[in-house]
């Protein structure tokens, strides 16, 4: 895929979603980082429905701290591998209490010491709520990629650094909620809908669908 294309994919995404963000619900760093990591292996609709009743209770590293695993477990038992992820949570509220002031850092080597962060949620905690030019790379976005050709590579790794390198810097910003929300409402995974896409005459894929 040439420059040319990327450009004009990018630009109508933006011209048909000015203003993207993740459907997670959050209002502060903390939230969203307790969000992302409740999110892993479960959709934004289950989570935001357990943070709803979280969050009026308990919304910062203190108050969840104060409610320990056990208590935790409470709000979110209706999301996969909650027992891991009360853990997880609970581990990082006592790291960002110690270590930072209950602040949510902005750099991803101290959001990747936190328990239960990996190089996911950190690029999703630093683009979302830090506003920071990274790609977290998940399952809609590594099918996009490889699907359009935009980014083609063999390990998530590979296709963020190919989007860090191809994706033109003025939609740098917001490309990582533009190619979730494509991976995730048009492009998905068994049938991609390709005859309802904004991208589909510049799109590489060889075998689309006319729905």
């Amino acid at each position: 895929m040439n420059k040319t294309k990327r450009e004009e994919i990018f630009r109508r995404f933006k011209e048909n979603n000015p203003k993207p963000t993740t459907e997670l619900e959050y209002t502060t760093p903390f939230e969203l980082l307790v969000a992302v990591i409740l999110s892993a292996q479960a959709t934004d609709v289950g989570v935001n429905k357990a943070t709803r009743k979280l969050y009026p209770i308990a919304n910062t590293p203190e108050a969840i701290y104060a409610l320990g695993v056990e208590g935790l477990k409470e709000y979110i038992k209706t999301i996969g591998l909650y027992n891991s992820k009360a853990a997880n949570v609970i581990k990082t509220c006592k790291a960002l209490i110690d270590l930072h002031n209950s602040e949510v850092p902005d750099n991803r080597e101290a959001l990747e010491a936190l328990p239960g962060v990996g190089r996911k949620t950190a690029n999703v905690v630093l683009n979302t709520a830090f506003g920071q030019p990274t790609m977290a790379v998940d399952t809609h976005i590594y099918r996009v990629s490889n699907r359009t050709k935009v980014a083609p590579g063999k390990t998530v790794l590979e296709v963020e650094k190919k989007l860090l390198k191809f994706v033109p810097k003025d939609y740098l910003i917001d490309a990582h909620h533009w190619l979730i929300l494509h991976g995730r409402y048009t492009c998905v995974a068994r049938k991609p809908r390709c005859g309802s896409c904004i991208i589909e005459d510049l799109c590489e894929y060889k075998q689309k669908t006319e729905i």
